[in-house]
C-alpha cells in the first residue's frame, strides 16, 4: 500500500510539471488546451483559463462564468473568482475514455451579458494504475492422453485498462515438461497466448497439470496478472483393474449369520470413466457350494456371508474373485481370497449307547458292565473336548476305556431289586468349550430278581380265636405271607409242620390251602376239653433254591354256651336234684337253710349262674339269694305256717341263649328238740339241763378260745414248713388283681363247703380249723386255666373224723386289656393313616380294612367298630364286626376331595375302648 502511494505522489510531480509546460507552451500558441494526469487528488489545478483567453477576472462573476458541457461539468469547474479551472474529483481515464489511445476531455465555457462560448480541451494523460487481468481466473483444459506433441491451444489473452506502454507487453508460463508458450502479436487486438504439447501425456502418470500463466505489463515496475491453467488428461482404457492387495486372507466364525461382511476387496484402474469403473464378480469356476455361502457386491466388492457356515462341513474356502472395468472392450483381474473358518462350539456332544443290557441280576458285583457308551462332539480343540458323568445316587459309575471317548457303565456297589427295581442313569457329555455345552441321555437299568428274600409272614406270631362247635372242613382262620422277590422266587406254598410229637397231635385235625394259606379244621373243637394249642406254618418260595420261613400259631378256642348247669346239690339217691331240709320251728328270720350248689362246665358269662325261686309254697317264708343260691328264712315260723314246703329253684347261666336246670328242696319244719337231736346229740344232753346252761356256755366258750390259738399256731407252723420254691410253681398272670370275688357256703352236718370266683386274693391257703374257709392262691393264674385240688374238713373230736372234697379253680379273664390298632399306624406311632381312592370308583368299594388286636379272651377281647365321627355319612359305611370301610355310593362332583374318618374300635368288656383316626 505505502508503495503504491509513493507511485502516486511521483505521478502527481511529473503531472504537474507537465500542466506547467502546457500553460508556457499554450501562452505560446494561444491555444485553450490543457493536460492532466489520471488519478490527481481532487483541487489540483487544471489551468487559467481567464488569463489565457484574456478575460477580466474582475467580471467573470458578474458574466456567470461557468462550464456548460453535461458530460463534464462534474470532472472540473471554474472558480468565478479567478477563472482558474480546477479538478472536481479524481479522474479515472480508463473510465473516462475507456481504450482510447488519447483521451481528450472538451469542455464548453460561457459568459454572459455579453454572452460568449470558449471552447477548452483537457487530455487525461495515462498511468500505470492497472494490471494486467485475464478474463477468467481459472481456466480448464481437457486433452486426451493420445494427443500428439506440436498440438496447439489459443488462450484468452489478458486485457490492461492501461494503454500505450503500460498495456500487455508479454507471457510467460509456469514451469512444466509437457508444454511450452508461444505469443502472437495481433496488433491492436493485442498479444494472443498459444499453449503447445511438447511431450505426451499420460493420464495414469499424471491426470491433471496446473500451469500458471502470467501476463506483465511496461511500467517500471511492470505489472502482472496471473491465470492458473488445470489441464485434464483424458482417458483411454489402456490399463487393467488392480486389486490393493497381493493375499487377501480372513479368518471368519462359523455359525456367522446372514449378511455379515467378510471382507471387502479393493482394485484400482488407472483409467477414468467407464474405463475406470470397476466391477466384482466370482470367477465363473467356482463351485455352485460355496455360491450358496457367499455373495459379492459387484460395486463394493463387499463379500458377505449367504448361507450357513459350518465349521465341520469346511474349515477353509478359497474364493477367486474377479475385477473388470466398463470399457468397450473390458479388462480383468483374477485375485483369490482365503476364507478360514473359524470353529465355534456350536455341536452339542452327542452320545451313543453302542451296548447295553436293560436288564442286570441283583447279585451281580461290582465293575460288572451294564452298557458301553461313546461320546462324540464334532467341534474342534476344547470345543471338541468331551467330559461325561452320571447323575448321584445311583449305584453306578462310568470307567473310562482305552480308546477316546469310549466309556462302559458298571456297578459300582451291590444291587438290591427288593429296595430299587429299577434304576434312571442319566449320562451328561459336557465340552470344554466357552459356553460349554453339554447332552443327557436316560437309559433305564432294571433289575431282576434273584431269589434271595425267604417268605415273610405278616404278623408274628399268630393268634387266633375259634369259637368252639365249629362247623368242620370250614375255614376258621388264615395265614398271609409276602416275598418280596417277583415271579416265581415270590410264589408262595403253605404247609403245617407236622413233626409228630405229643404236643402236636391236634395238627392232624387241621389243613391248610397251600395256595393262600387258608387253615380249615376238620373237626369241631370243644373248649372243655381243648382251651389253646399251638403249631407251625411253614411258607416256601417257588425259587431255586427254594426258600422258606415258619411261624407260630397260637389258638385260643373260645367258650360257647354249650352246656346247661349241672345241680351238685341237693342230689338225691336216684340222681334227680331233689333234697330234703330240716329246719327248726324256732329259727329267727334270716336263719341259712340250705345252700343249692351247681356247676357250668362253661367259663365267662356262660358259666355264671343265677338262682331264681320257680315255685315256692309261701314266698313271705323263704328267700333266695339269686348270686350264691344260700335259701334262708325271711321271718319266724308261726304256729299256723305248714309243716312241709316245696321249693323249686330255677339255675340259669348267662349266655346269649340261656341255660338251666331246677332242683327241688323239701323243707321240713320241726321241733326245736328234734332239729337239735338229729344235728347234735351232745347238744340234746345240754338242753336237758337248763339249769347248766350258763356253765356249758362258759365251758364252750372257752374251748372255742383254745381251739382259736391253737389254729393260729398250727397255722403259723405251717407258714414256715413250706418251701422256698413254692411259689415258683405257678405262672403269674400280671392283669389279675387279686381281690375276693364271692364264696359259697353251705352247711350239711359239721360239713363245710366253699366254691371261690375269679377275684379271690393272691397268696392266701386254706386256714385249718377255721369256720371261713377262705381259700387263698399263693400267685397269679393265667385266665382260662383250671387248678384242681383237695379240701380235707377234719373235726376236733377223739378220734378225728374227715372227709376230703375236690375243688377245681377256674380262673376267669377280666377285661384289662384295651384293643390295639394294628392297622393303619404312622410313622410317629399314632393310629392315623391316609387312603387314597379312585373319585371314580362304584358303590361298595372296599377303602380299607382297620385291622385291630385285644390280648383279652372271650367277650372281652371280641371287638366291635363303629364310626365315631366322619364328614359325609352318606358316603362311607364301617362294617361293625369287620372294620372293613366301604363307599356306600359313587362320588360326585360336589363331593370334597378329603375326608376324615374317626373309628371307635370297642371291646365286648366293661369301658376299655381304642380310637383310629384315618
Amino acid at each position: 500500500m505505502e508503495q503504491r502511494r509513493s507511485e502516486r505522489r511521483r505521478a502527481r510531480g511529473y503531472l504537474v510539471g507537465c500542466v506547467v509546460a502546457v500553460l508556457l507552451w499554450s501562452g505560446a500558441s494561444a491555444q485553450s488546451r490543457y493536460s492532466i494526469s489520471e488519478e490527481v487528488n481532487e483541487g489540483t489545478v487544471v489551468g487559467n483559463i481567464a488569463k489565457d483567453l484574456g478575460l477580466d477576472k474582475s467580471t467573470l462573476r458578474e458574466r456567470k462564468y461557468r462550464i456548460v458541457s453535461s458530460n463534464a461539468d462534474h470532472l472540473f469547474h471554474v472558480n468565478q473568482n479567478d477563472g482558474v479551472l480546477y479538478v472536481s474529483r479524481k479522474i479515472d481515464r480508463e473510465e473516462v475514455c475507456a481504450q482510447s489511445s488519447t483521451c481528450l476531455i472538451n469542455l464548453k465555457t460561457v459568459l454572459e451579458n455579453p454572452l460568449e462560448v470558449h471552447y477548452v480541451v483537457v487530455e487525461v494523460l495515462d498511468i500505470n494504475d492497472h494490471s494486467p487481468s485475464f478474463p477468467e481466473k481459472e481456466k480448464r483444459l481437457e486433452m486426451s492422453e493420445s494427443v500428439l506433441p506440436g498440438a496447439r491451444f489459443q488462450l484468452k489473452p489478458s486485457r490492461d485498462r492501461d494503454s500505450g506502454q503500460f498495456s500487455v507487453q508479454q507471457y510467460k508460463l509456469s514451469h512444466n515438461d509437457h508444454f511450452r508458450l508461444e505469443v502472437k502479436d495481433k496488433g491492436k487486438d493485442g498479444k494472443i497466448p498459444i499453449l503447445v504439447v511438447q511431450k505426451p501425456l499420460d493420464r495414469e502418470t499424471t491426470g491433471s497439470i496446473s500451469l500458471v500463466l502470467t501476463a506483465l505489463d511496461g511500467g517500471k515496475p511492470p505489472k502482472s496478472g496471473t491465470m492458473n491453467i488445470l489441464v485434464n488428461v483424458l482417458d483411454i482404457n489402456d490399463n487393467a483393474p488392480v486389486f490393493t492387495k497381493d493375499v487377501y486372507s480372513v479368518v471368519l466364525g462359523e455359525n456367522s449369520s446372514v449378511g455379515t461382511k467378510v471382507i471387502q476387496v479393493n482394485a484400482t484402474d488407472l483409467d477414468q470413466g467407464l474405463s475406470g469403473e470397476v466391477v466384482y464378480s466370482f470367477s465363473n469356476s467356482m463351485n455352485q457350494n460355496v455360491l450358496n455361502l457367499f455373495e459379492i457386491n459387484p460395486l463394493t466388492g463387499e463379500i458377505t456371508v449367504k448361507g450357513l457356515i459350518d465349521y465341520e462341513e469346511n474349515d477353509i474356502y478359497e474364493i477367486e474373485i474377479e475385477a473388470s472395468d466398463k470399457g468397450l472392450a473390458p479388462l480383468t483381474t483374477e485375485k483369490s481370497v482365503i476364507i478360514k473358518i473359524v470353529d465355534i462350539n456350536d455341536n452339542a456332544p452327542e452320545i451313543e449307547v453302542t451296548s447295553f443290557s436293560n436288564s442286570i441280576p441283583e447279585d451281580s458285583r461290582p465293575g460288572t458292565t451294564v452298557a458301553l457308551i461313546s461320546v462324540n462332539d464334532l467341534d474342534s480343540g476344547l470345543n471338541g473336548k468331551v467330559i461325561c458323568s452320571i447323575n448321584e445316587n445311583v449305584p453306578f459309575a462310568l470307567s473310562p476305556s482305552l480308546q477316546d471317548n469310549m466309556y462302559s457303565l458298571v456297578t459300582k456297589s451291590p444291587l438290591d431289586r427288593e429296595r430299587q427295581s429299577k434304576y434312571d442313569v442319566t449320562i451328561i457329555a459336557k465340552d470344554a468349550g466357552q459356553p460349554s455345552l453339554s447332552s443327557k441321555k436316560t437309559i433305564s437299568v432294571v433289575v431282576s430278581d434273584v431269589n434271595d428274600n425267604s417268605p415273610e409272614f405278616s404278623l408274628s406270631p399268630y393268634t387266633f380265636y375259634v369259637t368252639e362247635a365249629n362247623e368242620p372242613g370250614a375255614s376258621v382262620f388264615s395265614v398271609k405271607a409276602f416275598d418280596r422277590d417277583e415271579t416265581d422266587n415270590a410264589l408262595i406254598s403253605y404247609h403245617i409242620l407236622r413233626d409228630g410229637s405229643k404236643d402236636n397231635k391236634v395238627t392232624s385235625f387241621l389243613n391248610i390251602n397251600t395256595e393262600n394259606g387258608d387253615i380249615l379244621a376238620l373237626k369241631s373243637f370243644d373248649f372243655e376239653s381243648l382251651k389253646t394249642f399251638q403249631f407251625q406254618v411253614v411258607a416256601s418260595d417257588s425259587g431255586s433254591p427254594s426258600l422258606s420261613s415258619n411261624v407260630t400259631v397260637n389258638v385260643f378256642i373260645l367258650d360257647q354256651n354249650d352246656n346247661a348247669p349241672v345241680i351238685l346239690y341237693p342230689v338225691s339217691s336216684n340222681g334227680s336234684a331233689e333234697g330234703v331240709e330240716e329246719v327248726p320251728r324256732n329259727v329267727n328270720a334270716g336263719h341259712l337253710v340250705t345252700k343249692v350248689r351247681a356247676y357250668d362246665a362253661d367259663i365267662g358269662y356262660n358259666g355264671w349262674l343265677l338262682f331264681s325261686l320257680q315255685e315256692v309254697t309261701d314266698h313271705s317264708l323263704f328267700g333266695l339269694d339269686r348270686y350264691t343260691g344260700q335259701i334262708r328264712t325271711l321271718r319266724s315260723f308261726t304256729e299256723t305256717d305248714e309243716a312241709e314246703h316245696k321249693l323249686v329253684i330255677l339255675v340259669k347261666d348267662n349266655g346269649n341263649v340261656s341255660l338251666s336246670a331246677t332242683a327241688t328242696v323239701l323243707i321240713k319244719v320241726v321241733e326245736p328238740k328234734e332239729a337239735f337231736a338229729a344235728a347234735d346229740v351232745k347238744s340234746a344232753t345240754m338242753d336237758e339241763e337248763d339249769n347248766n346252761v350258763t356253765f356249758y356256755l362258759m365251758i364252750t366258750l372257752g374251748s372255742v378260745s383254745t381251739l382259736f390259738l391253737i389254729s393260729i399256731i398250727v397255722l403259723v407252723a405251717m407258714q414256715c414248713s413250706k418251701s422256698t420254691d413254692y411259689t415258683s410253681k405257678y405262672i403269674q398272670e400280671p392283669n389279675y388283681d387279686g381281690t375276693l370275688c364271692h364264696s359259697i357256703q353251705y352247711r350239711s352236718g359239721e360239713k363245710r363247703y366253699m366254691l371261690v370266683g375269679p377275684r379271690m386274693s393272691i397268696g392266701s391257703t386254706i386256714v385249718p380249723g377255721s369256720h371261713a374257709n377262705t381259700l387263698m392262691l399263693p400267685d397269679r393264674r393265667t385266665p382260662g386255666e383250671v387248678r384242681h385240688f383237695q379240701v380235707v374238713a377234719s373235726d376236733s373230736g377223739t378220734p378225728s373224723l374227715s372227709s376230703n372234697v375236690a375243688v377245681n379253680v377256674f380262673i376267669l379273664d377280666q377285661n384289662d386289656n384295651a384293643p390295639v390298632i394294628l392297622y393303619p399306624v404312622s410313622s410317629n406311632g399314632s393310629a392315623e393313616g391316609v387312603e387314597e381312592v379312585p373319585r371314580n370308583v362304584n358303590a361298595g368299594h372296599l377303602v380299607t380294612k382297620v385291622r385291630a388286636y385285644d390280648a383279652d379272651i372271650g367277650y372281652n377281647g371280641w371287638l366291635l367298630f363303629s364310626l365315631q365321627e366322619v364328614t359325609d355319612h352318606s358316603l362311607f359305611g364301617l362294617d361293625r364286626y369287620t372294620g372293613q370301610i366301604r363307599t356306600l355310593r359313587s362320588f360326585t362332583e360336589t363331593d370334597e376331595a378329603e375326608h376324615k374318618l374317626v373309628i371307635l374300635v370297642k371291646d365286648n368288656g366293661t369301658c376299655l375302648s381304642q380310637q383310629q383316626l384315618l
